[in-house]
């Protein structure tokens, strides 16, 4: 296997990064080697396989309006199935310049104003805007913590489904904030209820290459044709690949009366075409890095067991939930009594560590914080002491 650097941290603030940006407006004083563990993006090189192909490109290629090809098109297909067992048809796919444009285009295209969009928080904060700013309703069914783990309250959907006013869910799996990746059973649970009261179901699976070891993700139209028939399943390279700057997204759509209703949206709001680099990466990134990509789980999969091992040892306060699936950490700083606004002080001033405030998930996530695992385990190592040295003292007082 070819040698990746996962060690060289690189400093983003010049480049435009939103999440770097966030950290200085945070803190204009911050130290000069910290970085962010905010935002869902990596601070490690691409995979060269992904970069020196884009080199060769450039030298021959014009940078004007593109369309996908049908090399671009099997590289997808064939990704669908070699990782998740999931045969995609090439028709079915639909291209989007990200993931959230998508979730936009379904609220609109599937549901009228006033009518409800069923969320399951703490959940990534997009699902709340695509709702509101389109005039729909947020329609909230909580996940439930049992056992130190996330689980789906069923009983609690049912309910809501079956209101006709609530006419949409959406899912998201892998879950970002918590972590959770679904299991089957939970899943087909979820799928009698999206058949039963006549949902449609976008299920944003942008995570669903970040399993980590244990874990098997289920890609939801895989469960049958009957829900594959009312799902729009949403999925990108920009997660696994870190290329959410190059605004390329592959949303599958079985049925060709949703598919059509979604692509009419798209040419409504002018969302036809998407960058040209774009599709070149993620041709590239399917059919060449994927063992960048089992590097870079590897890599996850060992910071997050460090972190376990390190609040367990130094701050037994803080709970670290299980991670089954992404590079995002879900840790509940409850024990610590500190209000959300003491602890982001805390955290930026003292402390130096910029993670996603809970409360971003929805009030729900009051007390708990987000951490990007995704990094060089020496700069997760160092954030981790920083906050030990802001709340050692606090958390062996708490006895826990």
């Amino acid at each position: 296997m070819r040698p990746y650097d996962f060690h060289t941290l690189i400093d983003r603030t010049a480049q435009g990064s939103a999440k770097w940006a966030a950290m200085h407006r945070a803190n204009p004083e911050v130290s000069p080697d910290v970085a962010p563990f905010s935002v869902a993006d990596l601070d490690i090189a691409n995979a060269p396989e992904i970069i020196e192909g884009l080199q060769r490109m450039l030298d021959r290629t014009v940078l004007g309006y593109t369309l996908p090809t049908e090399p671009f098109r099997q590289s997808v297909v064939d990704w669908m199935q070699r990782r998740h067992a999931w045969s995609v048809a090439p028709e079915t796919l639909v291209h989007t310049a990200g993931v959230v444009p998508a979730l936009a285009t379904a609220v609109r295209a599937f549901t009228k104003v006033g009518e409800g969009v069923i969320i399951q928080p703490p959940v990534y904060y997009p699902f709340y805007s695509v709702i509101e700013r389109n005039d729909r309703r947020i329609v909230r069914n909580p996940l439930v913590i049992e056992q130190g783990r996330y689980r789906m309250d069923f009983d609690h959907l049912r309910a809501l489904a079956a209101d006709r006013s609530n006419r949409m869910m959406l899912l998201c799996s892998p879950h970002n904030p918590v972590g959770r990746v679904w299991t089957d059973e939970e899943l087909r649970e979820l799928a009698q209820i999206v058949i039963e009261h006549d949902l449609i179901l976008i299920s944003d699976e942008i995570h669903f290459d970040l399993i980590l070891p244990g874990h098997r993700h289920r890609v939801m139209s895989t469960l049958g044709a009957e829900i594959a028939q009312r799902s729009v399943v949403c999925t990108a390279p920009s997660k696994t690949f870190n290329l959410a700057g190059m605004a390329t997204s592959n949303i599958v759509i079985d049925s060709p009366t949703l598919r059509a209703r979604f692509q009419r949206e798209l040419e409504a709001q002018g969302l036809g075409l998407l960058n040209t680099l774009g599709y070149a990466a993620c041709e590239l990134a399917y059919n060449h890095a994927e063992a960048w990509l089992e590097a870079l789980l590897a890599l996850i999969a060992h910071n997050h067991a460090r972190v376990k091992q390190f609040m367990a040892e130094r701050l037994p306060a803080i709970r670290v939930f299980e991670l089954e699936g992404t590079y995002l950490q879900w840790m509940d700083f409850r024990g610590l009594d500190l209000t959300a606004r003491e602890l982001k002080s805390l955290h930026r001033s003292q402390a130096e560590v910029f993670f996603e405030e809970g409360t971003s998930f929805g009030a729900e996530g009051a007390g708990f914080e987000r951490m990007n695992l995704a990094t060089s385990t020496h700069v997760l190592e160092s954030a981790l002491e920083r906050l030990a040295q802001c709340h050692g003292d606090r958390c062996q007082r708490s006895g826990r």
